[in-house]
Order: C-alpha cells, then sequence, then structure tokens
C-alpha cells in the first residue's frame, strides 16, 4: 500500500476517458458521455471480485459507513459497537445519523473481542462494527454468531484490508454489508472514495438513493426522478471512479507484492526472541498491507519506534499515542467537542472514557508497532530494511 506507488498508464486512459466526454457527474448527461459510465463500470468490478450481489461507489469510506448504517434504519439513539482501535472515522459515521457508538476492547487480533463485545449489547444495541485495522480481520464467526444469538447487525468496517479474506470470504462480504475505503493512501485508491457493498436488495437500493439526494434513480429523466425519502450528497465523482476502475483489476498484483514484502520483513522479525505477532484468526488471509508485532512491554514498545525512526525505518507506527486512531487521544469524543449540539441521545449515551476499564485494549496497543508494507520496494529494499529492524530490536 497505496495504490498510489504504481500509478501508470491504465490510469492516465480511464481519467482521459472521462476528461473526453466532459462528464464528471455520475449521474444523467447521457448523451455527451458516449456510454462511459466510470461509477457503474467500478460497481461492478467490485461486486464481481467481492463476490456480492451489489457495489454501491461513494464519496469515501466515511461517507460509505455513514450510508451503510443509514441504508439497515440506523438513527438516533441506537448504539453501535465499534473497537478502541480504529479510526476517527468510525465513530464519525455514527454520531452523523444521531446514534451512539459504544466502545469496546480489542485482543490479539488488534480488532474487536467478542467477549468485550457480549458484554456491551444492551437493549439499544443495533449494530456491531468490526474494523479490519491494518490489513487484518476480526473473529467473525464469533461475531457473526454474537450478532445472530441477539439480532444484530453485523457491519464490516474493511476499509484497510480491502483484498483480505476469511474462509475463503473476501472481507466485507462475511457482515450484513461491508465498507471499503479508496483515499489516497489506500491499497487501491481513487483520491478520494469508497464503497459498500452487500448482498441485501433492500439496503442497496435505500443506500443508492440515500446518497444521492434521495433520488429513486427511476427513468432516464433525473429532474423527474421522485424522492421516497431524504438522502445527502455522498455521490463519487467519474474522475475519481475512473482512477479506481484501473487500480481493481490490479489488485490481486498488489496484494501479491505486499505478501512477497510482508513475508521477507517477517522472517527476520521472527528470529528475535520476545517479538509476537498479532492473532490473525483461523482460516484468515491478511491483505499485507501492514506487519504488526508485539514488544513484552509498552516502554519497550516505545524505545523501539522511537529508534526505528531515528534509523530512518519510515512507515512504523506506534498507535497508542496516535491521535487518530486510539481512544487515548479522542477528548473531542469524549468531552462533545462539536460546533452544533448533539442529539440529546447522543449526549446522555456516549461513555465517559475517564470512566471506562480498557486496559485489555491497552494491554495490547500499548505494545504494537505496526509497520506499512509499501509496493514500490525493490527486493534489496526490503532485505535492508530487515536487517535493519532485526538489529535495531536486537540492541534492546
Amino acid at each position: 500500500m497505496p495504490g498510489f506507488e504504481l500509478f501508470g498508464e491504465e490510469e492516465r486512459q480511464q481519467v482521459e476517458i472521462v476528461l473526453h466526454t466532459g462528464v464528471l457527474m455520475r449521474y444523467g448527461f447521457d448523451g455527451m458521455r458516449d456510454g462511459h459510465w466510470k461509477a457503474r463500470e467500478l460497481e461492478e468490478a467490485l461486486s464481481q471480485r467481492m463476490q456480492v450481489n451489489h457495489a454501491h461507489v461513494v464519496s469515501s469510506g466515511t461517507a460509505a459507513l455513514t450510508i451503510a448504517l443509514a441504508s439497515a434504519g440506523v438513527g438516533a439513539g441506537d448504539e453501535v459497537i465499534m473497537p478502541t482501535f480504529t479510526f476517527v472515522a468510525s465513530f464519525e459515521s455514527i454520531l452523523a445519523l444521531g446514534a451512539v457508538p459504544i466502545l469496546v476492547d480489542v485482543d490479539d487480533t488488534l480488532t474487536l473481542n467478542p467477549k468485550a463485545v457480549e458484554n456491551a449489547i444492551t437493549s439499544k444495541t443495533k449494530v456491531v462494527m468490526p474494523v479490519h485495522m491494518c490489513g487484518s480481520m476480526a473473529d467473525l464467526d464469533a461475531l457473526q454468531h454474537i450478532c445472530n444469538k441477539h439480532g444484530l447487525l453485523l457491519l464490516e468496517d474493511a476499509c484497510q484490508a480491502i483484498g483480505g479474506s476469511y474462509k475463503g470470504e473476501p472481507l466485507g462480504s462475511i457482515g450484513d454489508l461491508g465498507c471499503f475505503s479508496f483515499d489516497y493512501v489506500k491499497t487501491v485508491t481513487c483520491g478520494e472514495g469508497g464503497a459498500l457493498i452487500t448482498d441485501n436488495d433492500e439496503y442497496y437500493e435505500n443506500a443508492h438513493k440515500y446518497s444521492d439526494h434521495g433520488h429513486d434513480h427511476v427513468g432516464d429523466d433525473r429532474g423527474a426522478e421522485a424522492h421516497p425519502f431524504l438522502g445527502y450528497n455522498f455521490r463519487i465523482s467519474e474522475l475519481n471512479a475512473a482512477v479506481g476502475c484501473a487500480q481493481i483489476q490490479r489488485l490481486d498484483r498488489f496484494l501479491a507484492i505486499q505478501e512477497k514484502n510482508y513475508s521477507i520483513l517477517r522472517e527476520a522479525l521472527s528470529t528475535v526472541e520476545g517479538v509476537i505477532f498479532r492473532r490473525v484468526p483461523d482460516g484468515g488471509v491478511e491483505n499485507y498491507s501492514f506487519i504488526n508485532f508485539f514488544l513484552p512491554t509498552e516502554d519497550m514498545a516505545r524505545r523501539t519506534h522511537n529508534a526505528l525512526l531515528d534509523a530512518g525505518v519510515d512507515g512504523c507506527f506506534y498507535w497508542y499515542d496516535n491521535n487518530w486512531h486510539y481512544y487515548r487521544k479522542w477528548q473531542h469524543l469524549s468531552d462533545q467537542k462539536t460546533l452544533g449540539k448533539l442529539p440529546q441521545e447522543v449526549q446522555h449515551g456516549l461513555q465517559d472514557f475517564s470512566k471506562m476499564d480498557f486496559s485489555a485494549s491497552d494491554h495490547w496497543v500499548g505494545r504494537n508497532i505496526s509497520c506499512l508494507i509499501k509496493l514500490g520496494w525493490t527486493e534489496n529494499e526490503v532485505r535492508e530494511r530487515a536487517d535493519t529492524m532485526v538489529r535495531i530490536l536486537k540492541s534492546l
């Protein structure tokens, strides 16, 4: 990752097609576009690659999550269970609908702990949202069992894990809904973009309408379309979709490169006593966009991270102190700092982080170092990187 490392002729050709027609909007202008519908083309490719009935591409991964929740009727006061380790977009998408994010602990998968999920369920819970962080997945069988037991929706946030799989099924396709991000630093990029996938006809119909001001998309006259319900504007442009059309066709190549580079690093790091790798659930296959490992203590993880940075090993992250990805730095959420008033359901329903015990998450995230896998490395560069990392780890 990310896909922009290997931008080439394929992406340029797709963008030039759109510029030649002059139609940058995904809807309408039928006579001008010379039969080119890049958003539709990307959706068809995604449906096929992810083995689902429906895909809908939108303006971002955050938008995809918001639309997915809305399509299933999630709204004011509904509780959505999500992990303490994710990206801020997870709770932003929930809050956008007046729903309440309920944070629960992660385990050694760095994703939702099923036992913590079970303990967090209340009469207001409607959705369990596992986030497949850094290319790998949650214990999806266990989470699906919990959802079936309690009548809850399973929404996979696979924004960082496109191309991974669980028991032979593509990540994102296992839950009731799945979402991807195609932003600039994702394995498949549109510059900006996202998608939701589902086999549920009702959710798909709701999604494509909700993301376009409630348009029902019936007929060939956009101005005459009906609006069965309120919607918003989460459309993707044809230019962004065109880049995605080229990138999705190269996904398997990207994955193969990532796996090769990941394997070299993992083999080298395996020689270091005290290094333990994140657990991938049985039957799971990462997309190899990150290599994640645990050190014996939080202090050692911090010192190792600093030493890696000092040695010029870029792309290694210590998420425990990160502002975007871990609950400890989400004061704007815990303090409810907003430009406008939050709904009362949210004000009263949000957890008070100062009183929450997320020590189980701290135990794993505090000892974790996460290093991205680049597509553009030569094999020599990967091996030099591996040697440097091993030298630093052994010295500490």
